[in-house]
């Protein structure tokens, strides 16, 4: 029983005790940091790689030519669809044809005429010439018959010459096209005159598709490298037609079209700085057009174990482009890195890389800069096809 309601001094100290020994009963809490995350890391592919620089250039057509009317007249038929790939040779306009058939049978008959005179007037003067020798007749004679013989033989030149000439207008009543090429839409229609007014009426284009020009600009620059490589290859500018230039398309992966350097200017533009050049490709294919803008590649020489790693691992950021690596300490580390040619999904490190790192080609989502990962081993890179032949 407690005085005044109050408890006994050890009664008052268990009960202070006991959540004290309760607390002390009680596990401590403790933070436990995940496991670092895992990247797939891959060494660079070490390989002989054919050097590139890239450009820009513009599809042209190694002929073009506008079809005209050469003579008067009705435009008596088309003989070709708008559009349509032509052979050389082939008609593709006619116009009025009689008239000029006509004065080429009158130019023949005339010319038929004065080469009967001629004989005849040949023949006299052999007469005047023969009895000149027997002084029969006088030298008066024999000069006169000898002036009419030479008037008969230069009449026979004017009408062979006459001849030639309506020969030559009546062979444009045949409008033909020059080369193998692609007609473009009709620009007269049949029945209408043509030729008038001393003007050449345009009838269409013809453009000439295989092969095919691509012309591109090269930097003062590019143009002393390419000779550089050249000069390790014991060639010069006049070798140019061994240069294997590549083309893309727009809408194209890579290069697909290779043709050969076929000119290079012989003066840099002083406005430009550049140095124009010409590629001829066959295009068998058709499909680089007059007028289209593509990609050019241009060979620059061989590079000895360059490395290479996937593009798809190559980041880019305000300075630049950088890869993502991974230390001996399993830290990732940020490497600013040039690059170079792209063969195959695989790009061309040409500073910042060793062959030794360790570049994160999968999870890069996971790899943080100063983060620690766990780093996973991806199969060696393979040597692409487009490197095989490289040595």
């Amino acid at each position: 029983m407690t005085l005044f309601g109050v408890a006994p001094r050890s009664a008052w100290i268990a009960g202070l005790a006991l959540p004290l020994v309760l607390a002390g009963c009680k596990k401590e809490n403790s933070y436990v940091a995940p496991p670092p995350p895992k990247v797939t890391v891959e060494s660079p592919l070490t390989h002989d790689v054919q050097r590139h620089i890239e450009t820009t250039g513009n599809v042209n057509p190694l002929n073009s030519v506008d079809l005209v009317a050469r003579i008067q007249g009705f435009l008596y038929s088309q003989n070709y669809t708008d559009g349509a790939m032509v052979k050389k040779g082939d008609t593709l306009f006619t116009i009025e044809p009689p008239p000029y058939f006509a004065q080429l049978q009158q130019a023949q008959a005339e010319q038929a005429a004065a080469k009967a005179n001629l004989v005849q007037a040949q023949q006299a003067y052999d007469r005047q010439a023969q009895l000149r020798q027997q002084n029969v007749n006088s030298q008066a004679d024999l000069d006169n018959a000898q002036a009419k013989r030479d008037a008969a033989q230069a009449d026979l030149d004017n009408a062979i010459a006459s001849t030639q000439l309506a020969a030559i207008n009546y062979s444009y009543t045949q409008v033909k096209a020059p080369f193998d090429g692609q007609v473009s839409a009709h620009l007269v229609s049949v029945g209408q005159m043509v030729g008038t007014g001393g003007e050449k009426t345009k009838l269409a284009t013809i453009v000439q598709l295989k092969p095919i020009y691509v012309d591109f600009s090269l930097s003062e620059p590019i143009v002393q490298r390419i000779r550089a490589a050249l000069r390790a290859m014991h060639k010069t500018l006049a070798d140019v037609h061994d240069v294997p230039i590549a083309v893309g398309l727009q809408t194209e992966t890579g290069f697909p079209h290779v043709g050969q350097l076929d000119y290079i200017a012989p003066t840099v533009d002083p406005t430009t700085g550049t140095l124009s050049a010409r590629a001829i490709f066959k295009n068998d294919s058709l499909l680089l057009m007059p007028g289209e803008f593509v990609r050019v590649r241009v060979p620059l020489g061989i590079e000895k174990n360059a490395l290479l790693v996937p593009d798809t691992a190559i980041g880019s950021d305000q300075g630049g482009s950088y890869l993502l690596v991974v230390d001996a300490q399993n830290t990732v580390q940020q490497r600013a890195v040039t690059t170079g040619t792209e063969v195959d999904g695989l790009r061309v490190v040409e500073s910042g890389l060793s062959a030794t790192d360790k570049v994160v080609v999968d999870g890069l989502q996971r790899a943080i800069p100063g983060e620690k990962v766990s780093p996973q081993d991806a199969p060696p890179l393979k040597v692409p096809a487009a490197l095989e032949s490289v040595k």
